[in-house]
């Protein structure tokens, strides 16, 4: 029986566990015939920014393309030409959603050592 996805904001979890999902993969096909250089998501909070992140992640992402490739089955970005871009760039993907502090302080320290760790991930 599906379920629904409160507060699940990753796009290959939500696809792989069969979550309810209302299909907003026409956005990735809005993203590529735009061609605009910078996109700003601004939403209200609990609006679905990071689950939309995340699907332009797995969607976009060279590394483990093939695998990603499957969880756009039967969605509407794979009947459409800007399918062909999947799979075709290196993806650095970012989010700040789950730092909870209380000081700037704090924050900052939370800040310098998440993209520390996502410079790790990035070596090579």
């Amino acid at each position: 029986m599906k379920r629904l996805a409160i507060g699940l904001s990753d796009f290959k979890e939500l696809i792989e566990e069969d979550f309810y999902y209302f299909d907003k993969t026409s956005f990735i096909d809005e993203v590529v015939k735009d061609g605009a250089k910078v996109k700003l998501f601004a939403r209200p909070r609990r609006f679905g920014k990071t689950l939309n992140m995340s699907m332009l992640k797995y969607f976009f992402d060279i590394k483990e393309a093939d695998e990603n490739r499957k969880l756009f089955k039967n969605l509407y970005i794979e009947k459409t030409e800007s399918f062909k871009e999947q799979g075709q760039y290196p993806v650095i993907f970012l989010s700040l959603k789950d730092l909870k502090t209380t000081t700037w302080e704090e924050m900052e320290k939370d800040i310098k050592s998440t993209v520390a760790s996502l410079f790790s991930e990035y070596k090579y």
